[in-house]
């Protein structure tokens, strides 16, 4: 159950009303004084900016809590849901106060009431009533447990939307909010809470009386910290909102703050009505207790039942080839969609030039792409894939003009220039990405690199949000069945014969467990020794869906060439031809420009 919710700029609000200094040290907020010894002794106080709690180190002091304790003791306003449940800074002043002198029920209340299928008796134990001078205006007077008038609203039943001047419904000013029907409950067994006073009405007139219903429709939960301590008295607690467009209103929130103890009325025990005054009229009360009896506790929407699953031939997968053969092998033709391979490499060996073939080849396949640089700018990049793509060292302007219109609205990358304020770089890039699946039908990303996103912090709480954002990047991936290769640093030199193992990588080590394939594009050693400068080897180390990995005897060879900025296999063949330009093909590199690491 949670009331409140912990937000790192919560912690940093809090210091602003501290005299004090403060600096952040990795995931924790250190003030230079105490505020509750106010020692001399500095840096003894500090906020975890993951969980909110505190403590002053000093044995003396050794003030411990969370921030809701902060805002109890320093009159520190965290919300005014915080405030109204605490009833602290001066909240419980701000509520209007009422006499409790008997309320007169008037004829033309009950007989509307009738006319919605709730008989005399309920109008009058629930003493409603309309104004004095205007039958048109229902009052609903709220009682609290102890039977005290809290809360009032009024309800213009005659109100046409267009035409009726004011609101439908409105509240009175300044009153406490809580639930309507407190002061019936008595039983603590189950509660069912709707949206609509005449809805709750609409439950007890078909003969359960445990009911109440919120006072400012399914949007407003301010009564929630008042009603919080009263909620936990009950086993259980239904949902009966209304029914709008196949989901019941309240249910979403109730569930998320109170737990699994929240139950919900299933959308077809509506019967097609909107809410159980609706049921009430139209079907009877046996209808009513009908949806009741059926409510049932959340089903996650991540439940799928297995039947459901369809059922779909990995080998027929969309597939993106690497345009090396024998790396296709590996993965079974290449990069499956859904997939989050991850590549890592020395720097200088040459994994970013592999990485960005691999987007030439998505390109020359027909899919849409998409490139985040985190060291290069925009265009160094684009001059470097504009030489794989046209295969020469210098291409002329009316070369780069035909790749241009080649990979127009096709080929995307981040712009690194724009800045959002309140959001880290990693939540603007994954935003970035989605759009660009969704709003550009990318399939293939290429990430250069993780620690150019996440850098930024102590160990634990860089490992943490690294993890995340890859665990991120996965779920991106099978969502929209797309491929993203990530490129990450080793966490050192390979000299071990050059067996590049899964934890090399650097950062945490969960990075390897969460994607689909690890491969490493590494120099070539034995005992120690480089074995050929000129070459290179690729190590597939991860494979989750065909599983076939490399060895040492059957690794991957392939080598470089610095005109084109290709890469080949030990066929050294660097001519493939990707784009058109308006004298027909781009010509490829003659065979004795081939030049090898």
């Amino acid at each position: 159950m949670e009331l409140y919710k912990f937000k790192e700029s919560d912690a940093f609000n809090f210091v602003k009303t501290i005299p004090t200094h403060h600096f952040r040290r990795g995931n924790e907020l250190v003030l230079q004084k105490c505020p509750y010894c106010n020692s001399e002794d500095k840096n003894t106080f500090s906020i975890n900016l993951n969980t909110g709690q505190f403590s002053c180190k000093r044995a003396s002091c050794n003030a411990k809590g969370n921030m809701l304790t902060l805002s109890r003791d320093f009159s520190f306003t965290l919300s005014d849901e915080i405030d109204r449940y605490f009833e602290q800074n001066s909240y419980s002043n701000k509520f209007k106060k009422f006499t409790n002198r008997p309320i007169v029920v008037r004829d033309a209340a009950i007989d509307y009431f009738k006319r919605r299928g709730i008989s005399e008796a309920v109008t009058r134990k629930y003493n409603i009533t309309h104004k004095e001078f205007d039958v048109a205006i229902m009052c609903f007077p709220f009682y609290d447990p102890e039977g005290n008038l809290t809360f009032i609203k009024y309800r213009n039943v005659e109100y046409v939307k267009g035409f009726s001047p004011g609101s439908k419904e409105w509240c009175e000013t300044n009153c406490k909010p809580i639930l309507f029907g407190m002061n019936h409950i008595t039983d603590f067994k189950e509660l069912v809470i709707t949206e609509g006073q005449i809805d709750s009405l609409s439950v007890v007139e078909a003969g359960y009386n445990n009911a109440v219903s919120v006072p400012t429709g399914c949007n407003g939960f301010t009564w929630l910290p008042h009603c919080w301590e009263w909620l936990q008295k009950f086993d259980s607690i239904i949902v009966f909102g209304d029914c709008e467009k196949g989901q019941v209103t309240l249910f979403d929130y109730l569930h998320a703050r109170i737990g699994d103890k929240v139950k919900c009325v299933d959308v077809e025990d509506y019967q097609g009505y909107k809410d159980a005054n609706d049921i009430l009229v139209k079907c009877g009360p046996d209808y009513v207790l009908q949806a009741i009896n059926n409510a049932r506790k959340h089903v996650s929407k991540r439940l799928k039942s297995m039947s459901k699953v369809k059922s779909i031939d990995p080998s027929k997968l969309h597939t993106i080839s690497t345009g090396i053969k024998e790396i296709d092998y590996f993965l079974g033709g290449g990069f499956k969609v859904g997939q989050v391979v991850l590549q890592t490499g020395e720097r200088g060996n040459g994994k970013s030039t592999f990485a960005s073939q691999c987007v030439c080849e998505a390109l020359d396949q027909g899919n849409n792409c998409f490139m985040y640089s985190g060291e290069l700018p925009d265009f160094y990049v684009k001059n470097w894939i504009d030489r794989q793509l046209l295969g020469k060292a210098m291409p002329t302007q009316s070369e780069i003009d035909s790749v241009n219109k080649w990979y127009d609205d096709r080929l995307f990358i981040y712009d690194n220039g724009i800045i959002e304020e309140g959001k880290t770089e990693e939540e603007n890039i994954l935003k970035t990405i989605e759009e660009s699946i969704v709003m550009k039908d990318c399939k293939f990303i290429l990430i250069d690199n993780l620690m150019t996103i996440v850098s930024e912090g102590d160990n634990e709480s860089l490992y943490r949000v690294q993890s995340s954002f890859v665990g991120a990047l996965c779920k991106l991936a099978k969502k929209y069945n797309v491929v993203i290769m990530l490129i990450a640093h080793p966490r050192k030199r390979l000299q071990n014969n050059g067996d590049f193992r899964n934890d090399d990588v650097s950062g945490s080590a969960d990075i390897t467990n969460r994607v689909d394939v690890v491969m490493s594009y590494d120099r070539i050693y034995e005992h120690g020794e480089e074995l050929d400068p000129s070459s290179r080897q690729m190590s597939i180390t991860k494979n989750r869906l065909e599983g076939k990995i490399t060895t040492k005897s059957n690794r991957i060879v392939m080598y470089f060439n610095p005109e084109s900025k290709r890469i080949s296999n030990r066929d050294k063949i660097f001519d493939k031809i990707y784009v058109k330009d308006k004298e027909g093909y781009a010509k490829a590199i003659p065979d004795g420009m081939q030049v090898p690491f």
